[in-house]
């Protein structure tokens, strides 16, 4: 069971606008101003059978019983990196996104533990991801799931 009353299902390389629009909204949270034109191709480039993607949609049966597809409301994207200190390979969360209304309910520590497991699985030894300054929510639900700052990436825009 993922959270009572949601279910995960597994995405595909096909599901590139899909997630061309998490993705959009993910970062247009944080900066309402950009227009993020590159995701398109950021997301073509790297989604692929090797970066599993995972959707959360509400658990729903329609009138028969039958279970009923509805529209994603949270997705998590993984693929690789390499640990800049030993040269492994290891398990790197892309994005991991929850709609706004269904923030709060977990849903986001049940998308990290699943990245965990699918990670372990495969026999990595760590996972990673980045995440942006602003982001306070995001960063104290990491923390509280043991993540630790590792590095900071540091920009100065070149005008």
């Amino acid at each position: 069971m993922f959270v009572p009353g949601y279910r995960l299902r597994n995405g595909s390389p096909l599901d590139r606008p899909q997630l061309v629009k998490f993705a959009r909204r993910t970062y247009r949270e944080l900066y309402p101003d950009q227009d993020f034109a590159h995701l398109p191709r950021l997301i073509e480039q790297y989604l692929s059978a090797k970066t599993p993607l995972w959707w959360v949609e509400a658990q729903h049966d329609d009138e028969g019983g039958f279970p009923h597809r509805r529209r994603p409301l949270g997705c998590l994207w993984l693929g690789n990196a390499v640990d800049q200190i030993d040269g492994d390979r290891h398990a790197h969360i892309f994005l991991l996104y929850v709609d706004p209304d269904h923030r709060r309910r977990g849903i986001g520590s049940a998308l990290v533990h699943h990245a965990e497991t699918w990670a372990r699985r495969r026999g990595d030894r760590q996972l990673g991801l980045q995440v942006f300054a602003e982001n306070q929510r995001a960063i104290h639900l990491y923390e509280k799931l043991g993540y630790r700052t590792f590095s900071h990436w540091m920009v100065k825009p070149l005008d």
